[in-house]
């Protein structure tokens, strides 16, 4: 019987390890070390921010980052950002932001957040994220598109 026990708990353990990939890293870890291992400090990049909000005609955003800090931002479509989107937009406005969010919410900040990674630079492509699983219109979707490093 205790043979069995061992047997069983062995597999279990071997299971859990197996559900965070490699050095017990999570997906999310995996991919923010692999964009920070990339020592990019000059960018642009396009985001698409969807959600039920008044601004989601004037997208997508175009952000430039430098040292960390995002030193151009504005809509696509030439309107200006009033300053209240522009609250909302911080928390976006460069690829370290990005991931704090993602990470806030995979950590119990929000019911469901699903991620897609670019393969190259590691930073999130795509993410879903759905604050409240019951209520409705509370979904968040970002796309970062059209990226590139700049000299």
């Amino acid at each position: 019987m205790r043979r069995i026990f061992y047997i069983i708990t062995a597999l279990v353990l071997a299971a859990c390890s197996l559900g965070n990939g490699a050095g017990g890293q999570s997906e999310i870890e995996q991919n923010k070390e692999k964009w920070q291992d990339q020592g990019i400090s000059h960018y642009r990049y396009h985001l698409l921010v969807g959600c039920f909000c008044v601004f989601r005609g004037d997208m997508p955003l175009i952000i430039e980052v430098q040292d960390g800090k995002a030193v151009f931002m504005e809509y696509q479509s030439g309107n200006e950002i009033d300053a209240t989107n522009r609250e909302i937009f911080k928390k976006y406005e460069t690829i370290d932001l990005i991931f704090a969010e993602l990470e806030a919410g995979l950590n119990g900040a929000a019911d469901e957040v699903t991620v897609q990674y670019d393969p190259a630079y590691g930073f999130p492509a795509e993410a879903s994220i759905d604050a409240v699983k019951e209520a409705v219109d509370d979904e968040l979707y970002l796309t970062v598109s059209n990226f590139e490093v700049l000299p």
